[in-house]
């Protein structure tokens, strides 16, 4: 009879500890921008960030990097994933504009493969630019986009080890927009 209980305890007690790991385990694990869904996770765990209006715009794979523009809370922004030894996007970047319908940030890329750099565009639906000329060091680059719709638009750049960026911006009778 005591034999039996201790059976019947030591099965109990290893069931107990499974679940505790279990609980652990699924508590501490971290989050990755493997899915659109862990995407969401991961920008809303980090300060600054955790709103509710969160849109994603595109999920960007560039060799083992991911890049994600949204917008939060119609603010415009990205958040850049790096793949790991296992597979898993790691967050290593994030970056959003306050009160802005158009804004532009500059991507570094890893690796010595090219393009390195690319100016990522962000807009949502109060957008009035329908088109920017971007001059990299006398070199210029055109991306439309459709007003009063949110969207990504990408330019690679050419790789530099350093540049000047100067742009114009048109509305959509082609009139240029003072900055």
């Amino acid at each position: 009879m005591v034999i039996k209980n201790k059976k019947i305890l030591s099965v109990v007690l290893v069931i107990i500890v499974l679940i505790l790991i279990t609980f652990i385990l699924k508590a501490t694990k971290k989050e990755y921008g493997n899915d659109e869904e862990s995407i969401l996770k991961v920008i809303r765990s980090i300060d600054g960030y955790n709103s509710r209006s969160i849109q994603i715009l595109e999920i960007k794979d560039i060799k083992k990097e991911r890049v994600v523009p949204f917008l939060l809370n119609n603010n415009p922004g990205y958040i850049q994933f790096t793949k790991n030894n296992r597979g898993n996007y790691e967050w290593n970047h994030i970056e959003k504009r306050e009160n802005q319908s158009f804004s532009s940030f500059l991507v570094h890329l890893q690796g010595e493969e090219l393009p390195n750099l690319k100016f990522l565009f962000v807009t949502n639906e109060h957008n009035e630019i329908a088109k920017v000329e971007l001059d990299v060091n006398g070199q210029v680059f055109k991306q439309e986009f459709k007003v009063h719709e949110s969207s990504a638009a990408w330019i690679d750049l050419p790789k530099h080890k350093s540049a000047e960026y100067k742009y114009k911006y048109y509305d959509e009778n082609g009139n240029l927009i003072d900055e």
